[in-house]
């Protein structure tokens, strides 16, 4: 940009200055491939499609979730301290902080939203799409942090899928990350985060979007216009004095006010996956028997793993090979 002196900087020095600032993990991703590899061709969410000024380099920023939560056996009670909302704060701040840092060195940086970033959405209407906003998970396998699981949500070697995300675009001239060849999920083979979903959600190398919602976002926007209808809809003004005193209504309205319940429903499948370097030490020895498996999830993953033994992978799997990477053997099919 004319007018501005920029100071020579680094991959390594913006890696360097992230993880000061108190990112655990970060990768930074080329911009114009992102351009020519969107997600979803029907919804791309490019950086481009953000701005076409500051999109060169997508610096993508990962905090790391506290493991002791998910040792609490009740899951209303295990939900009420995770706090990850807290930790989106801290991770927003450390974004924050980056783009100032960026900027005095003579590069405009510009933070991506982290929140609203998923392929299903409120509204069938596209005017009312989150069209601009980036998929933060298929940012980060695009900057080396690590590769999509069989529900589509982001494992990296040190925390497994245990990660919050944000990311900053800016036109700084380093060199990008490369995306991991291999995928580091194990597939059907495993399982695990299909065997404890408890809206039975997960799909072959896919999600059900919607019935996951339900569960990990239980006071989000959904919860709160469908909350909202009730009490309109309430026959009485005693009843809808009743319903503005319920449970459901101060959990709506601590989401307001803290984000829980938004931010910090069920992970439980986030718990229960055995990828990353803190599992082996921190969760195993709470989590190894899902109380949520049945006959019905173990018959639907061997008729996945058979699948993939006889070289039949799914749509699912080919419209998202790029972020999933390469199945091993050990995943059921040599790729």
């Amino acid at each position: 940009m004319v007018g501005i002196f920029r100071q020579p900087v680094t991959a390594d020095d913006i890696k360097a200055r992230a993880r000061e600032l108190g990112a655990d993990l970060v990768g930074i991703a080329d911009g114009e491939a992102m351009d020519r590899h969107p997600p979803d061709p029907a919804d791309p969410r490019r950086p481009s499609d953000v701005t076409d000024l500051d999109a060169g380099r997508v610096i993508v920023l990962a905090k790391r979730l506290s493991n002791g939560v998910a040792r609490i056996p009740h899951w209303g009670d295990r939900t009420k301290f995770y706090n990850d909302e807290l930790a989106l704060s801290t991770l927003e701040e450390v974004s924050l902080e980056l783009v100032f840092w960026l900027e005095e060195l003579g590069y405009p940086a510009v933070i991506v939203p982290p929140t609203h970033v998923d392929p299903w959405r409120y509204d069938d209407d596209p005017a009312q799409h989150q069209s601009t906003l980036l998929s933060l998970p298929h940012a980060a396998v695009e900057a080396g942090l690590g590769t999509l699981g069989l529900n589509r949500q982001l494992l990296t070697p040190e925390f497994g899928p245990r990660v919050i995300l944000t990311a900053v675009m800016c036109s700084v001239d380093v060199e990008p990350d490369r995306p991991r060849a291999d995928a580091l999920c194990l597939g059907p083979s495993c399982g695990r985060c299909l065997s404890a979903c408890p809206a039975d959600a997960v799909r072959h190398w896919d999600r059900d979007w919607e019935a996951c919602d339900t569960h990990r976002s239980p006071y989000g926007f959904a919860k709160l216009t469908e909350h909202i209808a009730t009490v309109m809809e309430a026959p009485t003004a005693q009843a809808k004095k009743d319903l503005l005193r319920t449970e459901t209504f101060f959990n709506l309205w601590q989401s307001i006010l803290r984000g829980s319940g938004v931010i910090t429903g069920c992970r439980r499948c986030a718990d229960v996956c055995p990828v990353g370097d803190d599992y082996a030490g921190m969760l195993r020895d709470a989590l190894d028997v899902i109380a949520e498996d049945d006959e019905a999830k173990r018959l639907r993953l061997a008729d996945m793993v058979r699948a993939e033994a006889d070289g039949e992978l799914p749509a699912g799997y080919d419209a998202q090979r790029r972020w999933i990477g390469e199945l091993s053997a050990a995943g059921g099919v040599v790729s």
